[in-house]
């Protein structure tokens, strides 16, 4: 196989203003070097939201022209519909045209969730949910219109629970959601969208938390490791869709939805499911969930807007 690259394409990355080691900035930095044009969004407030590791998108920029490629920043936010359609704007205006999404803006606060405040709960949801659709309404009708588009949503291990992390996982858990829908719908239109699940050391991760074995363990990831994986997944031989890929330390995997036998009973009761209930969590024989690409589509009645 010849050298993938992104000669001729625009790529927009968001939350990639970051000082390294940063995960967007990583990303972005590899799609140049590799040919493609970028915007680097970045709100400039940092991962943890509040500005005291700041972010500059301008910075990166400059570093990718240095390096001889093209970019341009963006401070728009990713959290209202408004912010997404000037970030889309920006591409447009600047290159002409938009190829690839990467949804990785994201800030974090771990806490109880008895604890953490409700703005701080807002926050996170507005930026790794609402974010991520937003940006994805408004880029999807310039890549319908073009047959082709690559979108590539951050999500995180964190979706299947770690400690402090319950709002944050659940935003995430909706973002593998989100390109799980949206593949089926991309599939008719030449759009591909898929999940990345990073693990990489960051300044948010020692940032958020106390030293120890396991921060020091992911701190050894390198971010640069999970950039050639968000280019497959941005690029025009991605090999799939709709899936969730992890990835960290030079190692890829899939991450997907699986389910149990379980136990049938036509006549089931509340007894009867006491009894059997190690039947129904038994993984034994786990079936992976399909991919759902139907060959005949569901016909949707007509959608009036609320």
């Amino acid at each position: 196989m010849g050298d993938l690259r992104f000669d001729g394409q625009v790529a927009i990355v968001t939350g990639a203003g970051g000082k390294a080691p940063s995960l967007g900035r990583a990303h972005a930095l590899y799609l140049a070097a590799r040919g493609a044009k970028v915007v680097i969004n970045d709100l400039g407030t940092g991962p943890d939201g509040r500005g005291v590791l700041r972010a500059n998108a301008n910075e990166v920029v400059e570093e990718i022209r240095r390096a001889g490629g093209e970019a341009v920043a963006d401070t728009n936010s990713v959290a209202d519909p408004i912010g997404a359609a000037s970030i889309v704007k920006t591409a447009l205006d600047a290159f002409g045209a938009v190829h690839i999404l990467v949804n990785n803006a994201g800030i974090a606060h771990l806490a109880d969730f008895d604890d953490i405040s409700d703005s701080d709960v807002r926050k996170m949801i507005d930026v790794h949910l609402l974010g991520q659709i937003w940006m994805c309404r408004a880029i999807w009708p310039h890549m319908e219109r073009q047959g082709y588009g690559r979108i590539v949503n951050v999500g995180s291990a964190a979706m299947f629970g770690i400690a402090g992390s319950a709002i944050y996982g659940a935003a995430k858990a909706g973002a593998y959601s989100l390109s799980k829908g949206l593949a089926v719908q991309g599939e008719t239109c030449g759009i591909k969208i898929n999940t990345l699940l990073p693990r990489a050391g960051t300044l948010a991760i020692t940032h958020l938390q106390e030293h120890s074995d396991r921060t020091a363990e992911i701190m050894s990831q390198s971010a640069e490791l999970v950039a050639p994986i968000v280019a497959l997944l941005a690029h025009s031989e991605c090999p799939c869709n709709g899936k969730g890929i992890e990835a960290g330390g030079g190692r890829a995997w899939e991450v997907a939805y699986a389910v149990t036998e379980g136990y049938q009973n036509n006549n089931l009761d509340l007894e009867d499911l006491a009894a059997h209930w190690d039947e129904v969590v038994d993984r034994a024989n786990l079936q992976i969930m399909p991919d759902m690409f139907p060959e005949a589509p569901m016909t949707l009645k007509p959608y009036e807007p609320g």
